[in-house]
């Protein structure tokens, strides 16, 4: 049997998307301009196994107590030892470990996790293979302030979120955010959903690190490549799904409702 066979349906209908990207070769976008149009609607991102964790890494979570996080919580390949997240932290959900260091009341799962953290390599490249994007460098990175419609963002640049953002879309509208350097938000600054757009259907994928402000608020699915994070009491309703260390400092950390 081959491998392609024995992968689930999500994952053939997530390497048949990347493979299409790769044929149509995202050379094509020119800064500013326009192409051909991505058939509509945008799909999101498959986050596979990765799509069952409020916060997964694969370096570590630090935390200042205390946090509070509604969905799973995981980190590979590093030890559980990297897990400092305490299990009443966790109010609902489970803390998986690749050994038996960690947090008392981990579930030590070696070969989910490592699915895990795959499936979370697979959706940040998917997301990040995305052409055709329907803006591209907005505000020259400044987005706080504005509207949102649903599409697909692209910039080459920082982005900052330095006075409340809106987006604003239907419950099946996909927002998808393709950052090549940093996000930052600034403290006490919000991102809102507005109409029926839904959290569960909005992704940042950030080439760089992830900072979100003191008390501020987010929403959607963080796929970093680097670290995310979360100053204090700063909120999220979505995921952190980082490719190096998340650290949080008395935060709440919700899971999307599906």
């Amino acid at each position: 049997m081959s491998t392609f066979t024995q992968l689930s349906p999500s994952r053939k209908r997530l390497l048949g998307a990347l493979l299409a990207v790769a044929i149509v070769g995202v050379g094509s976008i020119g800064v500013g301009g326009a192409v051909a149009d991505e058939t509509a609607p945008r799909a999101a991102v498959d986050l596979g196994e990765a799509g069952t964790f409020a916060v997964l890494s694969k370096s570590g979570i630090t935390d200042v107590y205390a946090s509070t996080v509604s969905g799973n919580v995981g980190s590979s390949p590093i030890t559980g030892a990297a897990i400092h997240l305490t299990c009443p932290e966790v109010l609902t959900g489970t803390i998986y470990s690749v050994d038996a260091a960690g947090p008392s009341c981990k579930v030590t799962d070696d070969t989910y996790l490592t699915t895990a953290v795959s499936d979370l390599e697979l959706a940040y490249t998917d997301a990040a293979g995305r052409t055709t994007p329907d803006f591209i460098n907005l505000g020259a990175g400044e987005i706080g302030g504005l509207t949102l419609t649903p599409g697909l963002y692209k910039w080459g640049t920082d982005v900052n979120i330095s006075t409340d953002v809106t987006l604003t879309g239907s419950s099946t509208d996909v927002f998808i955010f393709q950052i090549s350097k940093d996000l930052q938000q600034a403290s006490a600054q919000n991102v809102i959903l507005a109409g029926d757009a839904q959290a569960k259907n909005v992704f940042w994928q950030v080439a760089g690190s992830v900072a979100i402000g003191t008390t501020a608020h987010f929403e959607g699915t963080i796929l970093s490549q680097t670290m995310i994070a979360m100053k204090t009491g700063a909120s999220i309703n979505g995921r952190l799904l980082a490719q190096t260390a998340v650290t949080l400092q008395s935060n709440t950390v919700t899971a999307p409702v599906e």
